[in-house]
């Protein structure tokens, strides 16, 4: 085992990071939380039957008038604060984890064949990557959003608003993994061994999928856990301003608005209880990728 430790640079660099060690932590206990939420909340908070409004308004255990059985506390409609965090990240990070895994495969694939084919392609791709960059990802997402509304039925927004969330976020995270992909490629096709495939006659989808995608994985394998915390955070963001999630769906973005709500009336754990998990998520995640990125170059330790 300790040889083991002495070879694996990167799992030896964890073991001796605290910070990544509580990261990690934070993160699997917020995976593990949002996974098995029914089974883990005491109740569902958004079955109208499993609450009441006489439990309304407690407070967390450590002040006075609290009750035992809600830790957190309850919002203006009773439910538990605990319950409802736990059923909010697992909306947020479905959403968070759909949107980075599309747009990996846009992203990667795109850049993979911008830098494959070079010429004409490689241009308009990249032209269409530097215009996204000119705007930010958040205002990317609300003109997704709007062209979805207009374009689907009244009857039919409501039922797709997780798809075009997702697909929304999605659509504003493509670049870094298209431009990252792109420039790893145009340095492996000088490589001998993508050379050599290649006048061996091998399809250029071999090429690019056997050949060069496996020796570009570190670089996206950090783009993707910052992209992960982006995603999560421009759910929260467009569901707090009532763009994304209506306010029956339980994301950390709608639990966030409606504390706002009782920021100044001395029910402050409506508020930021959520927000504070939320911080706390979306930080690990980003020590994680500021971690695996200096595994990946140790030239940025």
């Amino acid at each position: 085992m300790k040889e083991f430790l002495k070879r694996s640079e990167g799992v030896w660099l964890f073991i001796h990071s605290p910070a990544a060690i509580l990261a990690a932590l934070v993160a699997l206990l917020t995976f593990i939380g949002a996974a098995f939420a029914p089974w883990i909340a005491s109740v569902n908070p958004y079955d109208l039957g499993s609450f009441s409004l006489f439990d309304g308004l407690l407070p967390p255990v450590w002040q006075e008038g609290a009750n035992p059985k809600f830790l957190l506390g309850t919002d203006d409609q009773g439910r538990d604060m605990v319950s409802s965090i736990l059923y909010g990240a697992r909306l947020s990070l479905i959403i968070g984890l759909s949107a980075m895994v599309i747009a990996t495969v846009l992203g990667v694939g795109l850049g993979l064949a911008a830098g494959y084919y070079g010429g004409r392609f490689d241009a308009v791709v990249m032209r269409i990557a530097d215009i996204q960059l000119a705007l930010p990802a958040i205002l990317t997402a609300l003109l997704i959003d709007g062209i979805a509304r207009g374009v689907l039925p009244a009857d039919m927004q409501q039922d797709l608003r997780i798809a075009v969330l997702t697909l929304a976020i999605a659509l504003s995270l493509w670049v870094n993994f298209a431009r990252t992909a792109r420039a790893s490629t145009f340095v492996q096709m000088q490589k001998e061994y993508v050379q050599a495939a290649i006048i061996m006659g091998q399809r250029p989808i071999r090429v690019m999928f056997v050949h060069i995608l496996p020796n570009i994985l570190g670089p996206l394998l950090v783009i993707m856990t910052v992209d992960l915390a982006s995603a999560i955070l421009l759910e929260a963001t467009l569901s707090f301003l009532g763009i994304g999630l209506p306010a029956d769906s339980p994301s950390l973005g709608t639990l966030i608005r409606i504390g706002m709500q009782f920021m100044l009336s001395g029910e402050w754990w409506i508020l930021w209880i959520p927000t504070l998990f939320l911080v706390a998520l979306v930080v690990s995640i980003n020590i994680l990728g500021d971690f695996l990125r200096d595994v990946f170059n140790p030239r940025l330790r």
